[in-house]
């Protein structure tokens, strides 16, 4: 068994391209039922706002694995400066259930985060060919922090501005000085908000702020779940796509509130499936509002961590467990 800490993942650094095409493959591996993913559970004691949740998943095709995400999520915690998240992957051979491998960081689930919506950038970009573009982002947070780097990767000089909005203030040691003449800190989230053709809530928001009409034709990577006032709905509600529908409408996530407030439905949206392997987003009209809304599928933490340990062992890294 191979185990990997978080400086052995530091260490193998991130290729954003080869991250996006491993969940790429993984959609792609959903499309063709070749998987099993039971509704993950939610442990809560004492202060209800804390959560820590088991994520089961077996995903077939080339990574052909199965195995368990176990991650901790204290929103108090970075009042004391220790990390919001705290997880661990372990990994299980498909044929005989043995673990082979286990990953002990958050940074694996960020990864995993920042590439599910560098994909659908992706496929964002290749819709709409962009240039010039506005990105806001509220909360710079580690979730932040990395989709801005992976958006720089993925978009490069078609970035125009990228503006970061915070309750906290932003460290801005925390920024490439290669892009620091393109990144605005925010005084406001609508400052953030209003002319972004591409904006990302990577916040721990208690309660949801966004009422305003979001910029047509604009992509509105809802990362964080619950920074959405359900006002929102008739300016989203012909263009929503979600990861699982299951997971995402519970836990008082914005596509719970809209179902339960503004009635939408299922059959309403599309899946991550419906955009890559039925190619939803060419149906939908150049000025929709496209929101995606992602819970987090662990078949992607599993294909990802299937992907990290390969590489891991191609080059050395990591302790050999008996």
């Amino acid at each position: 068994m191979i185990y990997l800490s978080e400086k052995n993942l530091n260490g193998l650094g991130v290729d954003w391209t080869e991250t996006v095409d491993v969940i790429e493959k993984a959609v792609m591996a959903l499309s063709e039922k070749d998987f099993a993913q039971p509704v993950k559970p939610y442990l809560r004691y004492r202060d209800l706002t804390n959560r820590i949740i088991a994520m089961p998943a077996f995903i077939g095709g080339e990574f052909n694995s199965a195995g368990i995400k176990w991650i901790a999520s204290f929103p108090g915690n970075i009042e004391n400066n220790i990390p919001r998240a705290h997880s661990v992957v372990i990994l299980n051979k498909a044929e005989t259930g043995e673990p082979y491998g286990i990953i002990n960081t958050a940074m694996l689930s960020i990864l995993r985060t920042a590439s599910v919506s560098g994909l659908m950038l992706k496929y964002f970009d290749n819709l709409r060919n962009l240039e010039n573009v506005k990105v806001g982002m509220t909360g710079f947070g580690p979730i932040g922090q990395y989709h801005m780097k992976m958006c720089f990767d993925i978009l490069k000089d078609k970035i125009d501005k990228f503006y970061i909005y915070d309750l906290r203030e932003v460290d801005e040691s925390l920024i490439d000085p290669a892009i620091r003449d393109k990144v605005v800190i925010a005084e406001s989230w609508q400052e953030a908000y209003d002319d972004a053709d591409v904006f990302m809530t990577c916040t721990v928001s208690k309660a949801p702020y966004i009422d305003k009409k979001p910029k047509e034709g604009s992509l509105q990577l809802n990362v964080s779940l619950r920074d959405y006032k359900t006002s929102i709905f008739d300016y989203v509600k012909d263009a929503i796509i979600v990861d699982d529908w299951e997971e995402i409408c519970r836990e008082k996530t914005d596509v719970e509130m809209l179902h339960l407030e503004k009635g939408l439905q299922e059959e309403q949206t599309k899946s991550i499936v419906d955009m890559v392997a039925g190619g939803c987003m060419e149906d939908y009209p150049k000025d929709a509002i496209i929101m995606f809304n992602p819970m987090g599928m662990a078949v992607f933490d599993i294909a990802l961590g299937v992907y990290y340990l390969g590489k891991a062992q191609k080059e050395g890294v990591g302790t050999v467990l008996e």
